[in-house]
């Protein structure tokens, strides 16, 4: 088909901008040939069937006559006017889509003229970046995405924040201000960021400066462009101090799990309200079901033992199992908090070009399964008797717990007396004064009219 019908293609099939209810009454009238077979759902029959249609037309001008000859005479010169102007937003693009799936090539011209280094432009076209991280650099703004989670709490993307400040330090260059030895200009003139998160079911925005970068990442004042040449024992430095954990806890468990449970031991020292026994518990045991799910496939009973798989159908009974409980907001909320600090983790391991290996997210946690193991445990049952049937799995669990475990103290779990819980509250009380250091601004979550108006950007 011609490229030049493709803006067209896009105004009839309708997106988030326009919507012509006019334009029902052609795909009311009009046959579209669908070409191809099997089952097709109503939406892709007409995708197609419309794309099929339009090839058959030279260009823009004719398609829109033959559109209108199925409209009421009095609809036509109104309706073409905006499929004209709708069609005007849409711009061809000079990329070759061609030559990126075929030799994974990719030029264009918005990319040239960002400047960015050229490993990044890579990255970004193969999906090895998040949009996150383009956003943060390119737009210096950033969403953070709300979950099912307390909402009388402080936002569950709170206790990811010094993570995403070295985020941002990475990307904005933070020791172009290295010189400056002042500690109270030096905040004033590190790069912001505004993020827009909820506090309670307000939308704010804040403006979170960056982190200071180490010495390591200072050389020519351009961390960006030679962030890949960075030695990778650099690089695992500031990734693991940035999540609070040392790489000798974690020789003992298999490497995809690595990063995982660095991401817990942060978690678990600095989650707000405190991370319970149970709770750990239950997100441990959890990944050891994600490797149980990993293995159950191989016929190999060295890798899948019977007794590997007692333990997997118990822990199936428990995931399928029909509860008809209330959702426990508290609980919920502090592994939304564990779920906030593993998608910055993932970020800022995928930046600093994977120094540890990439976990497989979807064998990591299952909520469902999690919750009903923090009833489980909370209960008669102890963790170590879920996997008394399988050693090796009992072993990797204990593994797990311990490495987390190491990095706090040993009373961290135990019961909480009365001079615990002031401590504690001070704690809290500098935590909060950490997430004011962003200045605030208060934003209507929507008006009437236009649900996105509070992330309108200021020029």
């Amino acid at each position: 088909m011609n490229k030049a019908l493709l803006p067209l293609f896009a105004v009839m099939n309708g997106n988030d901008y326009i919507n012509l209810p006019a334009l029902e009454t052609f795909f009311s009238k009009v046959r579209l040939p669908v070409g191809g077979s099997g089952w097709r759902g109503r939406k892709h029959v007409r995708i197609q069937g419309l794309l099929n249609w339009l090839s058959h037309f030279a260009d823009p001008t004719e398609a829109i006559d033959n559109v209108l000859k199925y409209l009421k005479k009095h609809e036509r010169e109104e309706i073409r006017k905006l499929l004209c102007a709708s069609m005007e937003e849409y711009e061809q693009s000079d990329v070759n889509l061609e030559d990126f799936f075929q030799n994974g090539t990719y030029e264009s011209q918005v990319t040239r003229n960002l400047e960015l280094p050229q490993w990044m432009l890579e990255a970004f076209a193969k999906g090895h970046l998040s949009p996150f991280i383009s956003d943060a650099l390119l737009l210096r703004r950033t969403i953070l995405h709300v979950q099912v989670e307390n909402m009388q709490r402080p936002s569950a993307h709170t206790v990811a924040l010094p993570i995403r400040q070295v985020i941002y330090g990475l990307l904005l260059n933070a020791s172009q201000n290295s010189e400056v030895t002042s500690p109270s200009k030096q905040s004033n003139k590190l790069p912001i960021v505004r993020e827009f998160d909820r506090i309670q079911k307000t939308l704010k925005k804040s403006f979170v400066p960056t982190t200071m970068l180490p010495l390591d990442f200072c050389e020519d004042h351009r961390p960006l462009a030679t962030l890949t040449e960075v030695p990778r024992s650099d690089r695992l430095k500031l990734l693991l101090e940035t999540l609070g954990a040392k790489a000798n806890i974690l020789q003992p468990i298999p490497s995809p799990l690595w990063l995982p449970v660095a991401v817990t031991c942060y978690w678990t020292h600095y989650s707000e309200p405190k991370v319970k026994l149970h709770h750990l518990q239950a997100l441990l045991l959890g990944m050891v079901f994600g490797e149980l799910h990993r293995t159950s496939s191989s016929p190999d009973p060295a890798v899948f033992h019977v007794k590997d798989k007692m333990v997997y159908d118990q822990f199936l009974k428990w995931k399928e199992k029909n509860s008809q409980e209330l959702l426990d907001l508290d609980t919920a909320h502090t592994f939304c908090q564990w779920q906030c600090c593993l998608q910055m983790g993932l970020h800022l391991n995928q930046l600093l070009s994977t120094p540890l290996p990439e976990p497989e997210v979807t064998r990591l946690y299952c909520g469902t399964l999690v919750h009903r193991l923090c009833k489980e445990l909370k209960s008669a049952h102890g963790a170590e008797n879920l996997l008394i049937s399988s050693p090796k799995m009992s072993q990797l669990y204990c593994d797990l717990l311990h490495a987390v475990k190491s990095t706090v103290p040993p009373d961290f779990f135990q019961e909480t007396t009365k001079s615990c819980k002031e401590k504690n509250k001070q704690a809290t009380s500098q935590a909060e004064t950490t997430r004011q250091h962003a200045t605030l601004e208060a934003q209507p979550l929507c008006d009437v009219n236009n649900r996105f108006a509070s992330l309108m950007v200021e020029d």
